[in-house]
């Protein structure tokens, strides 16, 4: 009998690994290869989780149903329990935070919503399907819209972008369509000055299909890579606005335990990000509009994802990737997109 059950073990784990390797192939006829990189780190992941949780529930069952189920919950699961500390950990750092405290009942939500969100981003979009939408860049009938480029964090990719790039997509019909490009910022851990080149080549890719400056949307560390991008030009209005979803302006307390060379730069106080202050013209602030709030369990304390000058938008009791997928951000974001470049223009030269 455990002959039997071990057989059905290695069936197990070897039927998953060839639905990874299947799901990865598809994914891979819509692309270029972008986000290899961390597809390939998240579908081993993904993969080792489900084994694990198969063998775990195929060991015990025959004995101890509730052992064996439980089990296989905590491996497929157990990243929650990392959430859970940071929580806790920013619980106890805002308490000086001026930013309005979230409540221990929001912060027990934010910390589900996390745990589901985190499920769908990092096993599902990003490793099997990151490049399911690809980019929109041609056509005539962009030419006259304002275009898009989106701009991941740490340890994404472009797949973290799916349903914004879906929206975007099925527009045309009733509304007009818009260029967009989202990059995978490679190498993952990498100083994010070096990320500079890949903005300015998306940058002009969305411009030339459009014809117009473009809108940035960054979630977290990848408003700072914009800022940095940002800072290089000398040319007024290359970009329209710059939308930050919990990006680290000031740093984060997190960072302070990761060693990699883009965590370094984000952390508080850093020589990185005190430079990148001094070349930031309050002009330039002006362009943004910084999404913030009290359950990010990435960017705290809370008021550090606030920018001088800029336009900071703050929702309460969303965590650090949720905050992405809310809809008041989406649609405010997307009304932005859709503002007639016309109306922007009289706006500008209103007095």
């Amino acid at each position: 009998m455990h002959k039997d059950l071990r057989q059905k073990g290695a069936e197990a784990k070897y039927s998953l690994l060839l639905l990874c390797e299947t799901l990865t192939m598809k994914s891979q006829q819509h692309s270029n290869h972008h986000g290899i990189q961390v597809m390939r780190m998240q579908q081993v992941t993904t993969a080792s989780m489900l084994v694990a949780a198969t063998i775990w529930l195929v060991h015990f069952w025959p004995t101890s149903p509730g052992l064996a189920i439980w089990g296989a919950l905590a491996c497929l699961f157990g990243y929650s329990s990392v959430l859970a500390f940071e929580f806790i950990a920013l619980a106890f750092v805002n308490r000086s935070d001026p930013a309005p405290p979230a409540s221990r009942q929001a912060l027990l939500r934010a910390w589900w919503a996390e745990t589901c969100t985190a499920g769908i981003v990092f096993c599902w979009r990003q490793p099997f399907k990151a490049n399911a939408v690809p980019d929109q860049l041609k056509g005539d009938h962009l030419q006259g819209q304002r275009g898009v480029v989106f701009i991941h964090g740490l340890i994404c990719n472009r797949g973290f972008w799916m349903p914004w790039l879906k929206q975007l997509r099925h527009k045309g019909t009733k509304q007009p369509s818009h260029a967009f490009t989202a990059i995978s910022l490679e190498p993952v851990f990498a100083d994010i000055d070096g990320y500079v080149d890949q903005i300015e080549k998306a940058v002009q890719r969305v411009t030339k299909a459009s014809g117009l400056a473009p809108i940035l949307v960054c979630h977290s560390m990848g408003g700072l890579a914009a800022r940095a991008w940002l800072n290089r030009q000398t040319e007024a209005r290359r970009v329209h606005h710059v939308v930050t979803i919990g990006t680290p302006h000031h740093g984060t307390w997190l960072a302070r335990f990761a060693h990699g060379s883009s965590s370094r730069q984000m952390r508080q106080g850093s020589d990185w990000l005190r430079k990148l202050d001094q070349s930031t013209a309050t002009s330039e602030a002006e362009l943004f509009t910084c999404w913030y709030s009290n359950c990010d369990n990435i960017v705290f304390p809370t008021s550090t994802a606030m920018l001088a000058g800029a336009n900071n938008r703050f929702v309460s009791g969303a965590a650090h990737l949720q905050m992405a997928f809310l809809p008041v951000v989406m649609t405010e974001t997307m009304v932005m997109i859709m503002q007639n470049p016309k109306a922007d223009e009289m706006q500008a030269e209103m007095p």
